[in-house]
């Protein structure tokens, strides 16, 4: 029997971080808003302003009195702003939407069903080109390469089925509230921004609960607005390979995370120091001062699979995903 619409809907928290995005505010938010209304369900905005010096603050009082505003007293990043978010709502689902998103007005019409499943962690939607139609995102395939936690290529199923991810993207996730909280939201550890939803994907898929990728559902893009105003590009380089290491440090375990540290130290690291890329040094010294973090975020991590009897690892994830599309049609993006 099939289940009509109706029941299948559930309402919605849309968690939106912001920093100095008064503009993507104006520009986006209505479509968010409108997307929303179409779904006809429940729902609350919070969006977590993250210090802005522009007037993001003033924008939204005046122009969206019934948004709830949470304003960091600092600026902190991207999962620390999320969080205060994730704590706040308290609806059935949380669409975690980045500033620079424009939600088509049909964008839920295509999710509902996923959360039928109670193993569904969350799904993602096809993030596009603003005003164009190329493809910046879609399901994520697991690179086969155990020493490196990496996105081989994005794909999605020709036939339109429900396609894993590997990870959800931080852009547009709906993801079950409840397992979000219980899941302790981001690891604040990737502040200011990159990787957090890679790990957050990671945590959801060895607790046994599924990362999915919906191509219906159409958003589009706004290109690096959200990080433009971040230092320099020097800056960013540092910490995405920073939180590239976090990442690895996080999921890795035994004799692969000793050969992944080598490799990273004699085989990555030296060779561009050597030729005068000091900044990937910094990254390196960067992740080994927050050892201690990382040891804590691996043990409270295992605490929780022993709580879900969950023995899942990284192979497991990624055969899993690579498994699923072995008698599927699929269109791959490079």
């Amino acid at each position: 029997m099939s289940i009509s619409n109706e029941r299948r809907k559930k309402s919605v928290s849309i968690i939106i971080p912001n920093y100095n995005g008064r503009q993507l505010l104006e520009k986006y938010l209505p479509f968010t808003l409108q997307a929303v209304h179409n779904a006809e369900v429940e729902f609350e905005v919070i969006v977590i302003d993250d210090c802005s010096s522009d007037d993001s603050v003033e924008y939204l009082q005046h122009s969206y009195p019934s948004v709830q505003l949470i304003r960091n007293p600092v600026n902190k990043g991207f999962s620390f702003s999320c969080n205060k978010g994730i704590k706040a709502a308290q609806k059935d689902l949380a669409l975690i939407l980045n500033s620079d998103v424009k939600l088509s007005a049909d964008y839920f019409e295509h999710l509902w069903p996923y959360f039928e499943e109670e193993s569904t962690f969350g799904v993602m939607g096809r993030i596009i080109d603003m005003g164009g139609t190329r493809i910046q995102d879609a399901a994520r395939m697991p690179e086969g390469n155990r020493l490196k936690l990496k996105t081989a290529w994005f794909y999605y199923l020709a036939d339109g089925g429900h396609a894993y991810t590997f990870y959800l993207s931080g852009a547009n996730a709906l993801v079950d509230l409840k397992k979000l909280k219980e899941i302790g939201g981001f690891n604040e550890m990737f502040s200011p921004f990159y990787c957090e939803d890679f790990d957050l994907g990671l945590r959801a898929w060895r607790l046994n609960w599924k990362c999915f990728y919906e191509h219906s559902a159409v958003c589009e893009h706004e290109v690096s607005a959200s990080t433009k105003d971040y230092k320099t590009s020097r800056w960013v380089k540092m910490i995405y390979f920073r939180n590239r290491y976090y990442l690895h440090a996080l999921h890795l375990h035994g004799f692969r995370l000793f050969l992944w540290f080598l490799r990273i130290t004699l085989v990555d690291l030296l060779p561009k120091i050597i030729s005068g890329q000091f900044w990937l040094g910094k990254s390196y010294f960067s992740f080994l001062a927050n050892f201690p973090a990382i040891s804590i975020a691996r043990k409270r991590f295992r605490r929780l699979m022993n709580k879900h009897h969950s023995t899942t690892g990284i192979d497991d994830v990624v055969n899993t995903i690579i498994r699923s599309v072995q008698d599927q049609k699929i269109i791959r993006i490079e």
